[in-house]
């Protein structure tokens, strides 16, 4: 089974937030592929990746960026496929500085964006992107939910 989705980051120091959103997808069955790739420090790797990832049946790509966060945005210019941005808290600015710098691209180049640390976010919604045309994909997405309303309900027995 080929991957159909990419997790890719500027440094493996954000490897310790983005293996999350790989352990996620792979709780779901879905193969990952996962590669550091730098927007300042190995530009030209971008469109590489990205052609790469359009030849190789990837559907989405996650992008986890710390600090100027440049990544998401770059790979969102070289492709269609949906970027979703994870920014990653690795500034003195707590991830302030990789949120804004992930959501606020210019019109016709648009990054979906989940909050500061959270690969789970992008995990699921790059999961429900995949379920628009892959049934057995919802079905599994609908069964997480009702685990989670499950666990929800049961926490009130945690108040006594």
């Amino acid at each position: 089974m080929n991957p159909r989705i990419a997790i890719v980051m500027g440094s493996d120091s954000d490897w310790k937030i983005m293996k999350k959103a790989k352990e996620l997808l792979l709780e779901f069955g879905e193969e990952v592929h996962a590669q550091v790739v730098s927007a300042h420090r190995t530009p030209e790797d971008l469109q590489v990746f990205t052609v790469w990832t359009e030849k190789n049946g990837i559907h989405v790509i996650i992008a986890g960026a710390g600090g100027a966060a440049h990544l998401p945005g770059m790979l969102a210019s070289y492709t269609t496929l949906p970027v979703i941005g994870v920014p990653v808290n690795a500034t003195a600015l707590n991830g302030m500085d990789s949120l804004l710098a992930i959501v606020q691209m210019p019109k016709g180049i648009p990054v979906a964006t989940v909050a500061i640390d959270n690969a789970d976010n992008a995990a699921l919604l790059a999961l429900r992107i995949l379920a628009t045309f892959d049934i057995k994909l919802k079905q599994k997405l609908e069964l997480y939910r009702e685990k989670m309303k499950t666990e929800s309900r049961s926490k009130t027995a945690n108040l006594t």
